[in-house]
Parts: C-alpha cells; sequence; structure tokens
C-alpha cells in the first residue's frame, strides 16, 4: 500500500495564491505552513498507519460500552498531548488560537490519514462555535476548556428514525423539572456517540421542548454531559455500514437523562445550524481529501507497473498509456480544483464581508467536493483493475470511506435544493456569485456564466424550483469549479508543480460543461 503523504504543498498554494487567504487578518503563510507541516508528520506518523487497523477492526460494542480499534487510544493521546483538539479554541479558554483557515487544513490533512478518528474527533469546533455563538458565559466556562484539552469529544444528535432531513417530525422530548431539563427519547446515526477516546462526551441534542405538533418551532437545544448523564444515555447499537468502520455510528437512548438548555428554548434548530454550517465545509473536505488520496495511490502505482511498450518501442508503465493518464489528470483536476473551491468559501466565511456568498458557496462545496471523492476513488479502482478491487492497496477503503460523505451533514440533494430556493432567493449570494466568477476567471468562462444566467432566471420564475435543483446545482458547481481552475491557471507559476498545473487547466479548458463532475 502507499503510504499516505500529507498534500502540505498543494494546500499552502491553495489557500495563498488561489482563495486570497491574506484577507484574514492574522493569518500568516509561513506559520500556516509551519503548523501544518508539524500536523502532517504527526498524521503520516501516527495516525496513517492506523487507518487499515481501524477499518479491519472497527468499533465494538462490549457489555454496553464501545470499545475503539487498537492504537486508537494512544494516537488520540498524543493528538491531545499536542494541543490539536483544541486547535480552533481561542487562547483564552486554553485552545491553540489557530485562525480557521489553518485549522481547516489541519483537518484536510487528518481527514486523509484516517477519516475514521476524524469523524471521531473533529466535532469538537463545531460544539466549541455552539456555545461561543449561543451557550452562557458559565457553560461556555465549564466545557470549552474541557473540549480544547480533549477530555470531553462532542456528538451531534439530530437524527430520529423517521425524522432525518426532517427535523420537524423529531420526538425526542424535553422535559423541565424541579430539577432541570431532562431529554428520553431515542436517536440514531450518532458519530461517536460512545467512545474509549476521551474521559467524558458532550452531547448537542436537539429535542421538542414545546408541544408535539410545534413543528420547528418547537425544537430546542441541550448539552449532557455524560459525566452527568451515563446512566441515564445507553448504546443501543453499533451500526454496521459500508466503510468508516472504525468511527462508532450509534442509536442512543436517553432515559431522563439531565440536561441543560443552549440558548433560547424553541431556537435550537437555529442553534444546531452553526455546528451543521461548520460541520459541511468539514465534510466537503473530507471529499476533497478522498479525492487526493486516490489520485496519490493511483498515480504511484501506474508510474511504477510496467506495461505494454512506447510508440519507440520502450518499455512502458501504466501511466504512459492514454486512458490512465486521463484518469490520473482528472483525478488531479478534482482534488485541485475541489480543494480550491473549499477554501475560497472559507475564506469569504471567515472575512465576513460577504456573508450572503459564504452561504451560497457551501453547498456548493459539499456537492461538488463529496461527488469528486467518490469519483477519483472510482477513477483509481479502474486505474489499478483488479489490484485496485483488492484490500491491500487501500483504494477501496477510500471507496468505502468516501460515499458516506455526500449523504451526511445534509445530503447532496438537500443541499441542491437550498441552492435553488433559499440560497438563490434570499439576500445577494447569486450577485456576489457572479462577482465572484468574474473576479477569478476575468472574461474566462463567458459562454458558461450567460448559459447560468439564462438558467437561473428560468428557475426563478417558477413557484416550485424543485424539480430544477439537482441540474442547476450541478452547473452552478461547475461554473464555480471552472472559474477556479482559471485563476488556479493564473497563478500556477507560484506552485512547485507549475507546469503540471497548466497542463490540468489547458486539459479541462479544452472540455465542454456537462455538470459537477465533467467527463475529460
Amino acid at each position: 500500500m502507499k503510504e499516505f503523504s500529507a498534500p502540505v504543498d498543494d494546500i499552502v498554494f491553495s489557500l495563498t495564491h488561489v482563495a486570497g487567504a491574506d484577507r484574514l487578518a492574522g493569518f500568516d503563510a509561513a506559520t500556516s505552513q509551519e503548523v501544518l507541516s508539524h500536523f502532517a508528520s504527526f498524521a503520516e506518523g501516527v495516525l496513517a498507519p492506523l487507518n487499515a487497523v481501524g477499518d479491519r477492526q472497527g468499533a465494538r460494542l462490549v457489555n454496553g460500552r464501545v470499545v475503539m480499534p487498537d492504537g486508537f487510544r494512544e494516537a488520540y493521546d498524543q493528538l491531545v498531548t499536542g494541543g490539536w483538539q483544541g486547535r480552533c479554541v481561542p487562547e483564552g479558554f486554553e485552545g491553540m488560537g489557530l485562525d480557521p483557515l489553518t485549522a481547516a487544513a489541519v483537518s484536510e490533512v487528518f481527514s486523509g490519514a484516517n477519516h475514521a478518528l476524524q469523524m471521531v474527533c473533529n466535532l469538537v469546533p463545531g460544539a466549541v462555535s455552539t456555545l461561543r455563538s449561543h451557550g452562557s458565559a458559565d457553560q461556555q466556562a465549564r466545557f470549552i476548556p474541557a473540549l480544547a484539552r480533549g477530555e470531553m469529544l462532542a456528538t451531534m444528535c439530530l437524527t430520529e428514525a423517521g425524522a432525518g432531513s426532517d427535523l420537524s417530525r423529531i420526538r425526542t422530548r424535553a422535559r423541565k423539572t424541579d430539577a432541570g431539563w431532562q431529554i428520553t427519547g431515542d436517536k440514531i446515526f450518532i458519530s461517536g456517540g460512545d467512545q474509549d477516546l476521551s474521559a467524558a462526551i458532550f452531547h448537542l441534542v436537539l429535542a421538542r421542548s414545546g408541544a408535539p405538533d410545534s413543528g420547528t418551532r418547537g425544537l430546542s437545544l441541550f448539552l449532557c454531559d455524560s459525566r452527568a448523564a451515563r446512566a441515564t444515555i445507553s448504546v443501543t447499537r453499533i451500526e454496521e455500514k459500508l466503510g468508516l468502520h472504525a468511527s462508532p455510528t450509534c442509536q442512543l437512548a436517553f432515559d431522563a437523562a439531565p440536561a441543560e438548555l443552549i440558548g433560547e428554548e424553541g431556537a435550537g434548530l437555529a442553534a444546531m445550524f452553526t455546528m451543521m454550517n461548520h460541520a459541511r465545509l468539514d465534510v466537503a473536505l473530507q471529499g476533497v481529501a478522498h479525492a487526493a488520496r486516490a489520485a496519490d495511490i493511483a498515480r504511484s502505482y501506474a508510474a511504477a507497473r510496467r506495461q505494454g511498450r512506447r510508440a519507440d518501442g520502450s518499455e512502458a508503465v501504466l501511466a504512459d498509456h492514454a486512458d490512465v493518464a486521463r484518469m490520473l489528470d482528472t483525478q488531479d483536476t478534482l482534488a485541485i480544483g475541489a480543494r480550491a473551491m473549499c477554501h475560497i468559501a472559507l475564506v469569504e466565511l471567515a472575512v465576513g464581508e460577504r456573508p450572503d456568498l459564504a452561504d451560497f458557496l457551501t453547498p456548493l462545496c459539499k456537492i461538488f467536493a463529496t461527488q469528486a471523492g467518490s469519483r477519483s476513488a472510482d477513477l483509481g479502482l479502474q486505474v489499478l483493475g483488479g489490484y485496485g478491487y483488492l484490500e491491500e492497496y487501500g483504494l477501496s477503503q477510500v471507496w468505502r470511506d468516501a460515499r458516506i460523505t455526500a449523504i451526511y451533514e445534509g445530503a447532496n440533494g438537500i443541499q441542491a435544493l437550498t441552492t435553488a430556493s433559499r440560497n438563490l432567493r434570499r439576500g445577494q449570494g447569486a450577485a456576489h456569485f457572479l462577482d465572484l466568477i468574474a473576479q477569478l476567471a476575468g472574461e474566462g468562462c463567458a459562454a458558461q456564466r450567460d448559459a447560468w444566467r439564462a438558467f437561473m432566471a428560468q428557475v426563478q420564475a417558477v413557484d416550485d424550483p424543485s424539480p430544477f435543483a439537482h441540474d442547476f446545482a450541478q452547473m452552478t458547481a461547475d461554473l464555480f469549479f471552472r472559474a477556479v481552475w482559471v485563476k488556479i491557471a493564473q497563478v500556477a507559476d507560484r506552485s512547485l508543480d507549475g507546469a503540471k498545473l497548466h497542463h490540468l487547466a489547458q486539459r479541462l479548458a479544452t472540455t465542454q460543461p456537462r455538470g459537477a463532475m465533467p467527463e475529460f
């Protein structure tokens, strides 16, 4: 198996030269690269070697408690000792205080090295953001430092049987008693619902505090501290999944579990979206990580595997053959372009000057980057042929692990509907998007931009945009992707591999737009 190699130079190039990270006050490219390189060494030496181990062993439910695979506890202890769990936490709360762009870069490397462990650990930044936005000063003081120190890991408890994307159907109840709030009900698909890594778990729970028929208006957000609620929160099962075997996806039963209200009663959905919005860009970067990892495995194999003869009669390797070269180039183009899309969205979110644009870009990144991860993994399997279908080369795990990213944290179909409805019809997101395309591509992509405007007008004119949502979101994401590649070509000479970037940009420019996954 090709050992994991963190794409540090590619990430730093994308942030600094394509996404314009210098727009964010306090961002320093040299410091960011130093931090990322330090984490990359840890990821390559400690986290990545456990990836296949975790896939083979999986998390297990033993006597009602989750047991993580061999080596995961020790790796987590090192992660905590290095301060990485507090990378997004301000120094005043005992964290590293990294800027959000560097923190996101660390997250991508973490996902590429060991997505399953990243899943268990990486709900902490969203939980901290939720507490800082909606929690009381007392809650912030009690829980944020514990999350930063790694004493607690976080969960996001939304989904229920029959109430997946339709949160208005949530039936888990929150009851106020003389002793405080209590939560009763069942939650499913809870990543890291239990584990033996941290001393405690910080459960964020969306529950119904209003009347049964109150819809989303009756939902409130609560925190359950496992230290106080261990006896009243039980793991009823761990799901057996296609991938991410080492990430325990739990069904949890809450039986009058003691809880604290976060924010205002009845405003739970707005509070929970603070965590979900963070998670969606993180999931997009998971897709990028899989796309890059699959590309690295495939290109390494194709460069070494001897196959046939060149035109001059000399011995050829697999990468010399046109169809293989096409697939390898497609993998790289998807990974590099999707990463830049995510970085541009992250810069907009961090700078905060155009919040409507950040909202508009987030679902596009989630759609495109997660599809890119699966597409690249699939192409990698094809490049390796029969060997790709074997477990020993690692691509089968990439393929399996990547597939969930298009499903969780808001299925891509829901992201498409959001793009064609709310984000298109409210605020200035669409106008700012056109400005961004012009900023990135100049006069490039002009024909596609005109076609997009016409389709946008068509979607805006109908009462129900849902039949157009998929096609519109795909077209929008593809326009963003191609504009990003125009920008990449403009700054390619600042990269350590400028010739490669020019080649990929030229190749993409000769293909016709066919949706968010161009067939080039």
